[in-house]
């Protein structure tokens, strides 16, 4: 691999590879950097229903794999690694990884988000033993089991709805007396026998003997705990944006998010921001793409400046 590029994306989610296609397609050196699978959330998706050109839908690992493929047409190189800092160093902006440093003229972050913790007694002591935040991934493991959601977003309602085919019951934890999924998702798992509903609840702690067996549970309006047997719990309660690595460097909001321009330009000259891990993102996958094009095309523009 070298060392030195025009431009490093820096996540390999949607935003990402669409980035680094675009990048690709007006002949800029490009490394798209991941630390994990490529596709990010959509990777872990069951059906992606809402991209355009996909009216039946698409399998999500099967998108992410497209997308990947159509950067890689254009000239986009991948690495897998771990980015743990990037710094500024005269015209070129230093990406910090544990394998060693990169150097590019240009980098975009695209980092996107993981999810948020409940925080619980139980919680990480379980993870992979029963705990889980990928349905796709795990679902196959609990058949004909009972198992939890947390959460009541569509994330954590189009998961319940995946995890019907193979659990014997899925039973919706939420704080609210109401879901927050969309309405096509909403009706769609209140119609559905296998799923059951906890309203104004939220988990205590997740208990086991080794693996999963039980999480105690506290109703919000009245304080009364019950336990809830089950096998698996499936925690889908939000998203904290990546940004641990660039504390000091770009400037972000409280909660953690990039503050960029319309065209995704960070305050740091060179560094642009797309995708979940920016202020105010939709949050949608054509949304997520979007800025993706809108950063790789601003990239264009700096480094045709740059160069006179």
């Amino acid at each position: 691999m070298d060392s030195e590029y025009d431009v490093i994306v820096v996540g390999a989610g949607p935003t990402g590879m669409t980035s680094a296609m675009f990048t690709g397609r007006s002949r800029l050196k490009t490394l798209l950097i991941e630390r994990m699978i490529p596709g990010g959330q959509i990777a872990t998706t069951s059906t992606v229903e809402n991209f355009p050109g996909f009216p039946n839908g698409i399998e999500g690992p099967d998108l992410s794999e497209a997308m990947l493929e159509h950067a890689k047409k254009w000239g986009a190189t991948t690495t897998f690694t771990e980015v743990t800092g990037v710094r500024v160093e005269g015209d070129y902006r230093v990406v910090e990884t544990s394998d060693g440093e990169l150097r590019a003229r240009a980098v975009i972050i695209t980092s996107g988000a993981d999810h948020v913790r409940l925080g619980v007694p139980g919680e990480m002591e379980y993870m992979g033993k029963g705990v889980s935040n990928c349905a796709v991934c795990d679902g196959a493991f609990f058949a004909d089991s009972p198992v939890a959601v947390i959460g009541g977003g569509d994330g954590a309602i189009d998961e319940g709805l995946y995890l019907t085919r193979y659990a014997s019951k899925v039973t919706v934890v939420h704080r609210r007396d109401s879901l927050r999924a969309s309405k096509i998702l909403a009706e769609r798992a209140l119609a559905n026998p296998v799923m059951d509903f906890r309203w104004n609840s939220v988990v205590d702690a997740i208990n086991g003997d080794g693996v999963v067996n039980s999480m105690t549970l506290r109703d919000l309006n009245t304080g009364e705990v019950s336990n809830l047997d089950v096998e698996g719990v499936f925690i889908y309660i939000g998203l904290a944006p990546n940004t641990d690595y660039l504390t000091g460097l770009i400037n972000l909001d409280p909660g953690g998010h990039i503050l960029v321009t319309p065209r995704m330009e960070t305050n740091v000259t060179g560094i642009f921001a797309a995708g979940d891990i920016r202020q105010k993102a939709a949050r949608q996958l054509v949304s997520a793409a979007g800025d993706g094009a809108a950063a790789a095309l601003a990239v264009r523009d700096y480094l045709k400046q740059m160069a006179g």
